[in-house]
């Protein structure tokens, strides 16, 4: 059974992490998502970070305001669908990340065959 991700939301930086994927160095890996359409949209204005817990359990949540409105729950705060809005463009980053590293991984006179033997096929799809 696959476990579900832990997901922190930092508006300021434009980024989405994904605490259960970590990076050589064991830091959870994050990606800066550079669309200030999606950013600037007028539901964000007063959200400073979001905690979500992929696990269908809304009080493990949390939505962090940046005024004194308090916290609250992800399905309180009234945001949508986590997942097309955040989950989503992390899958989309980290597959062009991971298909990024695969091209660049190169033997000195390697065929194409001997490097889908050595590394897999190229990544083609990545769902969390």
């Amino acid at each position: 059974m696959a476990t579900k991700a832990n997901w922190t939301v930092v508006f300021d930086d434009k980024t989405i992490i994904n605490q259960n994927v970590k990076n050589s160095n064991g830091h959870a890996t994050g990606y800066s998502i550079d669309n200030d359409s999606f950013w600037n949209d007028s539901k964000w204005s007063n959200v400073w970070a979001i905690q979500y817990h992929d696990d269908n359990l809304d009080h493990n949540d949390t939505v962090e305001h940046r005024d004194n409105t308090p916290h609250s729950t992800w399905t309180a705060a009234n945001l949508g669908d986590f997942k097309t809005q955040f989950i989503n463009k992390w899958d989309t980053a980290h597959l062009s990340q991971l298909q990024s590293t695969w091209d660049n991984d190169n033997v000195e006179d390697e065929t194409e065959s001997e490097k889908i033997t050595r590394l897999g096929a190229r990544p083609t799809s990545y769902s969390s």
